[in-house]
């Protein structure tokens, strides 16, 4: 290109430019930040392939463009946690609301989370091993609040046991936190050893019952 020339330059990832987002679509550009994002760390299994640069060659921008929306990479990776927390919430959430009797809505929930983490491995992986963003005005970011409200779910949903005289725990909240290691436990053994002669899936319904003190 001679000097002066007002020619574009090529893409500085290799691939056709993105098309500019027109005025109030910025928002839109943040959840391709963060779908990027998303894949990059469930083809890697880790979230460290994300990177400003690895984001932006994903989307096709150039990589200070990200910084209208994150101040960091390690923003970006906590919104990945965030929006993966809230998944298994809501499929936890619905779960249980489909059925009437409690015992049956804790044995759907409790399977709704073990198939979000046999699933989505890397989501999965990465809510437990990405440190804690800074905490808001409330003490708690904005994932460790997402994570607290699955949580509670399990543990409101023991009580309604216990209430409906299906449970003999004295101590919901000790219950489900023996009942979500178990969970997470059977979760992160399965991956970890896929070779492993593991019996079928309902046995995550025995754990319950067992660890709930549910009579049926």
């Amino acid at each position: 290109m001679t000097k002066g020339s007002s020619t574009p330059a090529a893409p500085r990832y290799g691939q056709p430019a993105r098309p500019r987002n027109r005025r109030g679509e910025g928002a839109r550009l943040r959840e391709e930040i963060v779908r990027a994002a998303t894949a990059l760390i469930v083809r890697a299994g880790s979230e460290q392939a994300v990177t400003l640069r690895s984001v932006a060659r994903e989307i096709g921008i150039a990589a200070p463009s990200i910084y209208a929306h994150f101040s960091s990479r390690d923003a970006i990776v906590q919104a990945v946690v965030e929006e993966a927390i809230a998944q298994l919430h809501q499929s936890i959430t619905a779960a249980v609301t489909a059925h009437e009797d409690p015992v049956e809505g804790l044995l759907a929930g409790c399977a709704a989370y073990v198939e979000f983490g046999i699933s989505e491995p890397a989501r999965y992986r990465v809510l437990f091993e990405t440190p804690p963003s800074k905490p808001d005005s409330s003490g708690l970011d904005t994932a460790e609040n997402s994570g607290l409200n699955a949580f509670r779910t399990l543990v409101d949903n023991l009580h309604a046991c216990v209430s409906a005289g299906r449970s003999t725990s004295t101590d919901p909240f000790a219950d489900a936190v023996a009942l979500w290691t178990a969970l997470h436990g059977q979760v992160s053994l399965r991956a970890a050893l896929p070779d492993f002669p593991w019996p079928p899936t309902d046995t995550v319904e025995q754990m319950v019952l067992r660890l709930g003190r549910i009579t049926r």
